[in-house]
């Protein structure tokens, strides 16, 4: 499996300031990208947010693999960003 060179909340407020930028989701501009990379830094507390809710696994994740790595791959995360 790959692994990303960029943070997850990173990742993660990239992704909603996507949502609320581009014509493909919510926004308007024909051309997010940009726009994308100098406003996702506003999203990094909603990528917290989102983050924190995932520490937990529902069950079908936790029938899929193991819980107590999960839960330390999503703390390891957030300690990274808030350090």
């Amino acid at each position: 499996m790959p692994v990303s060179n960029t943070s997850i909340v990173e990742r993660i407020a990239r992704v909603i300031a996507g949502r609320v930028v581009s014509i493909n989701a919510e926004g308007a501009d024909p051309s997010a990208g940009p726009r994308v990379d100098e406003i996702w830094r506003d999203y990094v507390e909603d990528a917290l947010s989102v983050l924190r809710t995932l520490r937990e696994p529902d069950q079908i994740m936790a029938d899929a693999g193991n819980v107590e790595t999960w839960e330390r791959m999503v703390l390891a995360a957030l300690e990274a960003e808030t350090a």
